[in-house]
């Protein structure tokens, strides 16, 4: 087997963004940050929440066959642990971070799928791979970004928009007929996509974070079955490439309306001999 990632933060900011390979696993978190002017009621921030899940995710692996579902639970429990006092994890802005789990066993690939990054499967019994991704978020959403998609990215309307948006969101969160996030509430990774496929039938596999999958799913300029061969042939550093000249070309979001006109971007891409 063999693992190559690659993550860049959007400009300006720090990466939120959390990307681990152990021999028989990969793991990719997406932070989620607090807009510029809202509160989250922890003083860590979200780069600091997705590194500490992320590395006790990892850690978690070591134990074999016990249920991705219960390792992220008990990771969720343990992070929460370390800011509880510190911080007021009651409110509703605190960290959180969607989470794409991949596992080799003997025969077969567990996954585990949380909020909106994807997992790609490139199956040889397929014309078109396998796209795993938890799109609650997106349908909740769809019904309150239309006046933040309506304005100028960049702009000081876009801006408070944007935040708004996020606010909003926040009211459906870890609840049931809203989405799912790993937060503080153990209970969210009940909520996770998982499934097992044999290693046999897979000849690859992508990790995206949303920033990273946006050059399918958002801007549409490439399938999954291309952006795997872009993967294959040049590696997870040119599909981010290719995203950043598309938010280059598309500063105000005219084009391709979106609460960020740059994002963090994370591609990891493990192949199978």
């Amino acid at each position: 087997m063999r693992v190559t990632f690659a993550t860049e933060a959007a400009p300006g900011r720090p990466n939120e963004d959390f990307v681990a390979a152990t021999p028989d696993a990969v793991v990719l978190l997406d932070g989620a940050g607090t807009p510029a002017g809202s509160e989250s009621g922890c003083v860590h921030g979200v780069a600091w929440y997705a590194c500490s899940l992320g590395s006790n995710l990892i850690a978690g692996l070591a134990q074999d066959g016990k249920p991705l579902t219960e390792i992220l639970a008990e990771g969720i429990k343990a992070v929460a642990s370390l800011h509880d006092f510190v911080c007021d994890l009651t409110h509703p802005g605190s960290p959180s971070a969607t989470v794409v789990v991949l596992r080799r066993t003997a025969d077969a690939l567990d996954y585990l799928v949380l909020a909106d990054s994807v997992l790609v499967l490139d199956t040889l019994d397929t014309a078109e791979p396998l796209v795993v991704c938890d799109d609650r978020e997106a349908l909740v959403g769809a019904a309150h970004r239309a006046s933040m998609d309506a304005l100028p990215s960049g702009s000081p309307e876009h801006t408070a928009a944007h935040r708004k948006y996020v606010e909003t969101l926040r009211d459906h969160r870890n609840r049931d007929g809203g989405f799912w996030v790993a937060a503080i509430d153990p209970l969210a990774a009940e909520q996770a996509l998982t499934g097992t496929v044999p290693i046999s039938g897979v000849r690859s596999a992508a990790l995206l974070s949303d920033g990273a999958s946006r050059l399918v799913d958002r801007f549409h300029l490439a399938t999954w079955r291309q952006a795997l061969d872009v993967l294959t042939g040049s590696g997870p550093a040119e599909l981010i490439r290719r995203v950043r000249e598309a938010e280059r070309s598309d500063p105000d979001g005219s084009r391709w309306p979106r609460g960020k006109t740059y994002d963090d971007a994370t591609a990891a891409f493990w192949t199978f001999s």
